[in-house]
C-alpha cells in the first residue's frame, strides 16, 4: 500500500488512459486482475470508514502501513512469512502506533490542507485487530460490477484470466478460513491464480510480476492457448493501487486503474478493449463512505 502526491496521481491517471487506448488497438492475450478492490469489495473502503469515524485525516493507516515496507508485519503476513496469530496482531498494532510517522503524516497533510490545526494532535488509538478483520470481512464479497464482467469474460473463452493478488492465509478457526483456499466463487474463475502468501512474493516487488509472466506464459503454451507464449505487452493488468500499476508498467504490462468504489469505470474500459458487453445490471453509482467527514482534528 502507498499514498501518492496529487502530481503522482495525475501522472498515473494519464498513463492509465494511454494504456487503455493502446489496449484497445491490440487485443491482450491475458487479463490479469488484482483481487481486493477489483474483483471483490475494497478493504480500503473499510479503512476510509474507520478513519472518518475517528475524525482523522484520511490516509493515515495506508501511510503507516506503506512506511513499514518491506518488513512491516502487514508485509510479512502477505508474503506468508508469519502466521496470523496474536504475535502478528501485536506487531501490526505497533506498526500503526509510531509517533514519528504520525508527526510526518500530519505535517504532510497540513501542507495539503491549511485548515488543519497547526499543532499536531495526539496520535489516534487504533484497534489493529478489529480493523484488520473488518477489512478482510468487507473484502469477502464479490464486487457488484466486476464479478458479472469476470463471468462474461470467462464464458467468452477469448482470454486467459489470471489473478495477481497480495493475500493472507486465514488459520483454522478464523471465521474466514476455508480448507481449500482456491475453492471460492471468485478465485474459481481464474485459469492462473498467484497468491502472495503462497508464493512468498508480494506486489510491487518486480519479481512478483516476473513470476506472473512466467506462469501465464507456461499456461498459454501448455494448454494450447498461444504457441508463441505470452510477452509482457500481451498482458492487461487491473489494480487499485498506483504503486502496483507503476511497477507493472515498468515490467512492460499494460494497465487499467480501478478507482475506489467505482469499479464500473474499469468494466467500461474492459468493454472498450474486448468489444464485449460486460456490464451487469448493478447501478453505476459510486460507493460512498458510511460516515460523513467529521470536523478535522
Amino acid at each position: 500500500m502507498d499514498i501518492y502526491s496529487l502530481e503522482d496521481r495525475t501522472v498515473d491517471h494519464i498513463l492509465d488512459l494511454v494504456d487503455a487506448e493502446m489496449s484497445a488497438e491490440k487485443q491482450p492475450k491475458v487479463l490479469l486482475f488484482d483481487i481486493g478492490g477489483v474483483c471483490v469489495k475494497s478493504p480500503f473502503q473499510a479503512i476510509l470508514d474507520y478513519e472518518l469515524s475517528l475524525g482523522i485525516p484520511p490516509g493515515w493507516i495506508n501511510y503507516s502501513i506503506s512506511k513499514t515496507a518491506p518488513n512491516g508485519f502487514w508485509h510479512k503476513l502477505e508474503r506468508g512469512e508469519i502466521p496470523m496469530d496474536s504475535n502478528y496482531f501485536r506487531g501490526f498494532n505497533e506498526d500503526l502506533h509510531h509517533a514519528g510517522r504520525w508527526q510526518e503524516f500530519y505535517r504532510r497533510e497540513q501542507g495539503k490542507d491549511p485548515r488543519l490545526p497547526r499543532e499536531v494532535p495526539p496520535q489516534p488509538r487504533i484497534d489493529g485487530e478489529w480493523l484488520f478483520n473488518e477489512m478482510m470481512t468487507a473484502s469477502n464479497f464479490p464486487d457488484p460490477w466486476m464479478f458479472p464482467a469476470l463471468k462474461k469474460l470467462k464464458a467468452s473463452g477469448r482470454y486467459i484470466l489470471a489473478a495477481l493478488s497480495n493475500t493472507v492465509i486465514f488459520p483454522p478457526g478464523h471465521k474466514l478460513h476455508t480448507p481449500n483456499y482456491f475453492d471460492d466463487p471468485v478465485r474459481g474463475l481464474f485459469d492462473v491464480f498467484i497468491s502472495s502468501a503462497h508464493v512468498g512474493l508480494r506486489k510491487p516487488d518486480p519479481k512478483m510480476y516476473q513470476f506472473a509472466l512466467e506462469q501465464v506464459d507456461r499456461y498459454a503454451r501448455d494448454y494450447g492457448w498461444h504457441a508463441d507464449g505470452v510477452k509482457p505487452e500481451d498482458i492487461l493488468f487491473l489494480d487499485d493501487i498506483g504503486e502496483n500499476l507503476k511497477q507493472a508498467r515498468i515490467q512492460g504490462f499494460r494497465t487499467v486503474k480501478v478507482n475506489l468504489g467505482r469499479a464500473y469505470e474499469a468494466v467500461e474500459e474492459l468493454e472498450k478493449v474486448t468489444g464485449l458487453q460486460l456490464a451487469g445490471d448493478h447501478p453505476k453509482i459510486p460507493i460512498k463512505p458510511k460516515y460523513p467527514a467529521k470536523a478535522k482534528i
